[in-house]
């Protein structure tokens, strides 16, 4: 937390800097059959993400992604588009849907969009976010949705931090 850039080479985004209401899209990223396979085959290893021939008999014809497997694109893409935002952590998803398969080929993105912001009832410096996610075909074809909620540093926090790092050097 004593770093002034976010990965992103932007400086850290607190609780204070967010906005109910804020919207954010990631880049495209185009799954392949590859990679479909291999993470199943490591993370999840039913038939039809594996054998692309046996999923041809499957109720999805191909190999599909699987939702664990989507998710932790969906996390990836998210560090594309909120990694300046000063999480301290997540600490739970609601409402999560797997709506449409994920197929080799398919180009996703991830929106975000800041549903709540609320502020520590304990004085601690931090608040909560509520952010709804959707990883979506690029026609805009939901393929998954949830609701996740974060804690965020505030900026007393990160100036604790910077004045902690600065008086130990």
């Amino acid at each position: 937390m004593t770093d002034t850039l976010s990965p992103l080479g932007t400086p850290w985004r607190t609780f204070e800097d967010l906005a109910v209401g804020e919207t954010r899209v990631s880049p495209p990223r185009t799954v392949t059959e590859a990679e479909i396979v291999e993470f199943a085959r490591a993370h999840d290893p039913q038939w039809f993400h594996t054998d692309p021939e046996a999923a041809r008999a499957s109720v999805f014809g191909e190999v599909v992604a699987s939702g664990i497997h989507v998710l932790a694109i969906w996390r990836q893409m998210d560090h594309a588009i909120n990694g300046d935002i000063d999480f301290v952590c997540g600490v739970g998803w609601d409402r999560l849907r797997l709506k449409r398969a994920v197929r080799a080929g398919d180009t996703l993105r991830v929106s975000s969009e800041i549903l709540k912001l609320e502020p520590s009832r304990s004085g601690k410096p931090r608040g909560t976010a509520v952010t709804r996610y959707v990883v979506m075909l690029e026609d805009g074809t939901e393929c998954v949705t949830f609701e996740s909620t974060n804690l965020v540093y505030t900026r007393e926090a990160r100036d604790r931090s910077a004045t902690s790092a600065s008086a130990e050097a």
